[in-house]
């Protein structure tokens, strides 16, 4: 597991999110990494709590909270509580989503009701939480949906988001996938790879990734990647600058192709590697690759 670095102290982490869709699994991988957390905090008790935190462990000490539509009418409070400067530290929103029907399954999979059921169905439930967290879900720093992630991959992104080091720069997640398997929903940016020729096509190249050299070669070779890579990377430099300018530190983008085994891939690898020499925090994350 990433073990908490010297950069990370006293950071402030928001978690909130539709209900089902991991808040106590991300909670649990926050409090293992290092933080004193606490669950279903009342909105307007978040500077109290992390006065407290300071006067008993310190103002080193990182802290989370897990705020959600359980806390009432406190909770549309939360965007005032969480104004610049409020808490004296540096905070960060994360949004945790997933699609109605995984949140159906996993809520009756639990065999517990929807806090906004209301004597109805579960998914009114979800659609009445969905409207009133639609604001939130704007204005977080890191979205992550968990509708294909397991409870392994989920605490593997609250790591490599707050347990890594240097924290305050933004960091870039590139990531490849395919078209037939659908969009990363949680994507910043997306691109399109299917304007460049495909190495399915050819033989010798077809049962090989975008990860081999041949294949990378290939891909940048035809007309038009350069011209992408040249025009897009600057791109998404002065995005992240703008980023971070607004206080955000997490940006992801989605790179995709028919299967997300050959272009997606490789350009993929290539784009953090400019951004890495632009100075950008930047790493790829293939999704979709070994799937054929």
């Amino acid at each position: 597991m990433t073990t908490m670095t010297e950069s990370t102290p006293g950071q402030l982490v928001v978690v909130t999110g539709m209900t089902g869709a991991g808040r106590s699994t991300a909670a649990k991988e926050l409090e293992d990494l290092g933080y004193f957390v606490v669950d279903n905090l009342p909105p307007t008790l978040l500077a109290d709590v992390v006065r407290l935190v300071d006067e008993s462990h310190g103002p080193a000490q990182p802290v989370a909270v897990v705020v959600d539509v359980r806390s009432g009418s406190f909770f549309q409070g939360l965007s005032s509580a969480l104004a610049h400067g409020a808490t004296g530290r540096d905070t960060s929103l994360v949004f945790l989503d997933a699609t109605d029907e995984v949140l159906v399954r996993r809520q009756e999979a639990a065999r517990r009701p929807h806090p906004l059921q209301q004597g109805g169905r579960l998914l009114d439930g979800l659609q009445r939480e969905r409207v009133v967290l639609a604001d939130l879900r704007s204005e977080a720093d890191l979205v992550i949906d968990t509708s294909s992630l397991n409870v392994h991959q989920l605490t593997d992104r609250i790591a490599e988001s707050f347990g890594t080091a240097e924290t305050a720069r933004l960091r870039v997640t590139v990531i490849s996938f395919g078209f037939k398997y659908g969009i990363p929903v949680d994507a910043d940016y997306l691109a399109d790879m299917r304007f460049l020729p495909n190495p399915h096509w050819v033989p010798e190249l077809r049962p090989r990734t975008g990860q081999d050299g041949e294949v990378s070669a290939y891909v940048m070779a035809r007309p038009g990647a350069e011209e992408f890579l040249d025009s897009y990377v600057p791109l998404l430099a002065g995005v992240a600058e703008g980023y971070l300018r607004e206080g955000k530190r997490f940006m992801r983008v989605a790179i995709g192709c028919t299967g997300g085994k050959h272009r997606s891939v490789a350009m993929s690898e290539e784009i953090p590697r400019r951004l890495a020499e632009l100075g950008h925090v930047a790493r790829v994350i293939h999704r979709d690759l070994g799937r054929e």
